[in-house]
């Protein structure tokens, strides 16, 4: 009896522990790698961020998808097509981030519910082999010693007494048991969630490459002197002497392009000169204030404008760290005057918005913008590299570096 009573009381215990230890192994492939170098509250400002990203390219995407449905021009229709679909693309993006820090946040939760448990099963460890010790007393053993059946009816109050202390001790361990398992239901909705944004993503940048393919079909115009435009501004770019100097000569040249856009042409005889109207006024671009704009990618702020970088160099931009060929869009509306390769900041491109407004990009793998395209905002004009690349992205005004934070609304 006495026997029988321990061993199944330890029977119970080992059970809870052998489950207690399943619960707290993560199961493979759910959690991300290097979690731990970041903090609860900045894995949970991640995840804030990314959904407010997501929700807003949601709401761009269905703005382009109705003013493409209301466009009348097949070439119009079909470029406000490509940008909803490319809002449609950071949406996704903007998923996966959630996605990923999500699991992040999970990952270290299953860490601290590991401890716990381990802190819980100590003394439960140390009591279950102190009753494993006493059920393996040989039974003959005990009938043969004096006051036997004494201290078997002893033994039995004594299991009375402890079976309750024991409940106590294991309610705790089966809770975490439970919070354990809940953990790991969680986690591997986290990485069901982001194995269909990731195959959303792919989705969605095949969409658009054939939409691309359709605007380009659809443009009656495309691109008539735009060998020539391109030839000019890479000349500007081997005689600048650097990046800076490039934009401020771009800058020159675009103004010099506006002022001769802006003159009168030539005016023709009238029909009936006693009915001639006055001359419209020359329309003058305003220098007024900033254009509306936003971010190019979807990513994490990891430079702010006026930084220094470890090699001692102030920031004139923001340095946003974003995903794997992540597309990047047009941040305002603008005509493209420089696309291409730029010593050591890899593919760039840069934009005259007028009014002395330029926006620098750098860090691009891939361009779907050339030289002289006019882009609306959120068009697409190329991607990032691999890994988590960086991407910079520098407004001026006048050649000046403008503050972008309070433009986009991060301040």
């Amino acid at each position: 009896m006495k026997r029988s009573a321990i061993g199944a009381v330890g029977i119970g215990i080992v059970a809870l522990i052998a489950a207690a230890r399943l619960a707290a192994m993560p199961a493979p492939g759910l959690i991300l790698g290097g979690t731990g170098e970041t903090s609860l509250q900045h894995e949970q400002a991640a995840l804030k961020a990314a959904r407010i990203q997501s929700e807003q390219a949601r709401e761009r995407s269905e703005r382009l998808e109705q003013q493409a449905s209301a466009a009348r021009d097949e070439a119009d229709q079909a470029r406000r097509r490509a940008a909803a679909m490319a809002a449609r693309i950071q949406q996704a993006e903007a998923d996966i981030q959630a996605a990923q820090a999500r699991i992040a946040i999970i990952a270290r939760m299953q860490r601290a519910q590991a401890a716990r448990l381990a802190a819980k099963q100590e003394p439960v460890v140390r009591l279950t082999a102190a009753l494993q010790m006493m059920a393996r007393r040989p039974l003959a053993l005990a009938l043969v010693q004096p006051g036997s059946v004494s201290d078997a009816v002893h033994m039995r109050a004594v299991l009375g007494q402890i079976l309750p202390v024991i409940q106590d001790r294991t309610a705790g361990l089966r809770a975490e048991l439970e919070r354990s398992r809940a953990l790991r239901e969680t986690a591997e909705q986290a990485a069901g969630s982001l194995a269909q944004s990731q195959a959303d993503l792919r989705d969605r940048q095949l969409a658009l490459q054939t939409l691309e393919t359709r605007k380009r079909l659809a443009a009656k115009d495309y691109r008539s002197n735009a060998s020539l435009e391109s030839d000019r501004a890479l000349a500007l770019g081997e005689r600048a002497r650097d990046i800076v100097d490039l934009m401020d000569r771009l800058q020159a040249a675009g103004d010099l392009r506006d002022e001769l856009a802006a003159l009168p042409g030539p005016l023709l005889r009238p029909a009936r000169p006693d009915l001639t109207a006055a001359p419209a006024p020359t329309l003058r671009r305003q220098s007024g204030g900033p254009p509306p704009y936003r971010l190019p990618v979807m990513g994490q702020l990891v430079t702010g404008m006026g930084e220094l970088s470890e090699s001692g160099v102030r920031s004139r931009g923001l340095t946003i760290v974003t995903q794997a060929g992540a597309l990047a869009v047009a941040p305002t509306a603008g005509r493209v005057v420089f696309a291409g390769p730029y010593r050591g900041y890899g593919q760039i491109m840069i934009l005259d918005h007028g009014g002395g407004w330029t926006t620098l990009i750098t860090g691009l793998l891939r361009l779907s913008a050339s030289v002289g395209d006019n882009v609306r905002q959120g068009d697409p004009l190329g991607s990032a590299g691999p890994g988590r690349p960086s991407i910079t992205i520098e407004l001026r005004r006048n050649g000046r570096p403008v503050d972008i934070v309070p433009l986009v609304g991060l301040g």
